[in-house]
C-alpha cells in the first residue's frame, strides 16, 4: 500500500540522516588528538509475511517461496573505529603516543578513572603530570622543581635530569590499560572513555608487553578519520537521502492520483 512505502522511505530519511550525523562528527574532528572515527550500522526492520515459504498452497503442494514485505531499516549500533592514526612528532618532552594497542590512565574529579590515547600532557602547578584538564595522569607522576629535562622510555619509565646530579633519576613509570573490548568503552568529552561491562575490566601492565603498545616520547597520535573516505560516505549518503526524498513525493503523488479517481 502507498502508506506503507511513505514509513519505509521515512526510516530511510531518518537512517540516512544518523549517517550523515555519524560523518559529519568524523569530519569535526580530524584533527582531535587520537581521535577514533565512527561508522554507523544499519539492520532490516520486522518484515510483514503475507505468505510464508512452504506454507500449503493446495492440498497437496506448498509454496516455493514466500512474499515478505519489510517494514524499513533502523539504526543498529555505531562502531568505533580502533585503527591506529599516525604518530606525528612535536618535539614536546611531555607529548606521549603509543604505537601500538592500549589507554593512558587519568584520574577524573570524584576518582573516577578514565582511559585516552590522547597524550598531550602538561605540568601542572604541583608538578604533577596531567591532562589539559589538570587532571592527573594515573600512576601519579610528580616532576620535580629543579628537572633540567625529562625523558620517557619505551616501557613508560620517566627519568628527570636533577641540577647538581650527573646522572638521571627515575621519578614513576606510566602504565598502560587495556581491554578485552576496547569497542566496548563509553565515549566521553574530551576524548576521555569509561570502561562499562561490554568492555570488560581494564587489565594494567608496562608499556611494550602482553600486546599493548610502546610509549614515544615527543609524539603524538593523529586522528585516524581519512578525509576522502569520509567525503565518499557523504556523497553517498547525500544520494541515498535524495533517493528516499524522492520516494516520498512519488508516492504522495501516487495517493493524491488515487483521492482523483475517487
Amino acid at each position: 500500500m502507498p502508506s506503507s512505502a511513505l514509513q519505509v522511505a521515512r526510516t530511510g530519511l531518518e537512517a540516512q540522516d544518523t549517517r550523515m550525523r555519524v560523518i559529519a562528527n568524523n569530519l569535526a574532528n580530524v584533527s582531535t588528538t587520537a581521535f577514533k572515527r565512527d561508522r554507523a550500522n544499519f539492520a532490516t526492520l520486522a518484515y510483514q509475511d503475507a505468505r510464508v515459504a512452504g506454507a500449503a498452497s493446495s492440498n497437496e503442494t506448498t509454496y516455493a517461496i514466500g512474499l515478505n514485505l519489510g517494514t524499513g531499516v533502523g539504526v543498529q549500533s555505531t562502531t568505533r573505529m580502533e585503527t591506529q592514526g599516525s604518530l606525528q612528532m612535536t618535539g614536546n618532552s611531555l607529548d606521549l603516543a603509543l604505537d601500538g594497542d592500549g589507554y593512558f590512565q587519568i584520574t577524573l574529579p570524584g576518582g573516577q578513572l578514565a582511559y585516552t590515547r590522547a597524550g598531550n600532557f602538561s605540568r601542572s602547578s604541583e608538578g604533577l603530570l596531567v591532562t589539559s584538564q589538570g587532571y592527573a595522569v594515573q600512576p601519579p607522576v610528580t616532576i620535580p622543581e629543579n628537572a633540567t629535562t625529562i625523558s620517557v622510555s619505551e616501557d613508560g619509565t620517566v627519568s628527570a635530569q636533577l641540577a647538581g646530579q650527573a646522572d638521571p633519576s627515575q621519578i614513576g613509570q606510566i602504565t598502560i590499560a587495556s581491554f578485552t573490548n576496547p569497542q566496548g568503552l563509553q565515549a566521553m568529552s574530551d576524548n576521555f572513555m569509561l570502561e562499562t561491562a561490554a568492555s570488560g575490566p581494564a587489565q594494567i601492565g608496562v608499556a611494550g608487553t602482553e600486546g599493548r603498545g610502546a610509549m614515544r616520547q615527543g609524539m603524538l597520535e593523529a586522528s585516524n578519520v581519512k578525509i576522502v573516505e569520509e567525503l565518499v560516505d557523504m556523497i553517498e549518503t547525500q544520494r541515498a537521502y535524495e533517493i528516499n526524498s524522492k520516494m516520498i513525493s512519488a508516492v504522495d503523488e501516487m495517493l493524491r492520483n488515487a483521492n482523483q479517481t475517487l
